[in-house]
C-alpha cells in the first residue's frame, strides 16, 4: 500500500440491533487520539448504509463492532457490498464478542483482523497503523 495524502480513514460502525456502543466509542476516541480520521455511524446501522458511509467519506478501513452473535452475517453483508461497489480496497476489520471458532472463518471470507474482549486501544491502533497505510509524512 502507497503513502496516501491526509491520516488514515476510518469509519467505526455498529451494525445490527447491537444497542451498546461503549467499546465501539472507546476505540474511535483510541484511533482519533492517534492522529486519524474517525467517523462514528451510531448505532444499529444496516451493512448498506455502514458501505455508503465508507464510499462518501473515502475511507480506508471500517471498523465493526458487533456483540449481538450475528457477526457472520454482519461482516460477511459489509465485505460483499464492498466487492459489489467496487470499494473492497477499505480493510475491513472489528471486534466484540465473537467466539474463537469464528474467526479462522471470517478471515478467510476477507475480514482483515478481529479484536476480542480485552484487545487494548494501543494494540488496535498499532494494528491499524501497520496495516491500513502510512499516514503522510510518516
Amino acid at each position: 500500500m502507497g503513502v496516501a495524502a491526509g491520516p488514515i480513514r476510518v469509519v467505526v460502525a455498529k451494525p445490527g440491533l447491537d444497542g451498546h456502543d461503549r467499546g465501539a466509542k472507546v476505540i474511535a476516541r483510541a484511533l482519533r487520539d492517534a492522529g486519524m480520521e474517525v467517523i462514528y455511524t451510531g448505532l444499529h446501522q444496516t451493512p448498506e448504509q455502514i458501505v455508503d458511509t465508507a464510499i462518501q467519506e473515502d475511507a480506508d478501513a471500517i471498523g465493526l463492532s458487533i456483540l449481538s452473535g450475528a457477526h457472520n452475517t454482519l461482516f460477511a453483508a459489509v465485505i460483499e457490498l464492498l466487492r459489489e461497489r467496487d470499494a473492497a480496497d477499505i480493510l475491513v476489520f472489528g471486534g466484540g464478542i465473537i467466539p474463537e471458532a469464528d474467526i479462522a472463518p471470517l478471515k478467510e471470507k476477507g475480514v482483515a483482523e478481529i479484536f476480542t474482549p480485552g484487545a487494548t486501544t494501543a494494540s488496535i491502533v498499532d494494528w491499524v497503523r501497520a496495516n491500513v497505510r502510512e499516514p503522510a509524512g510518516a
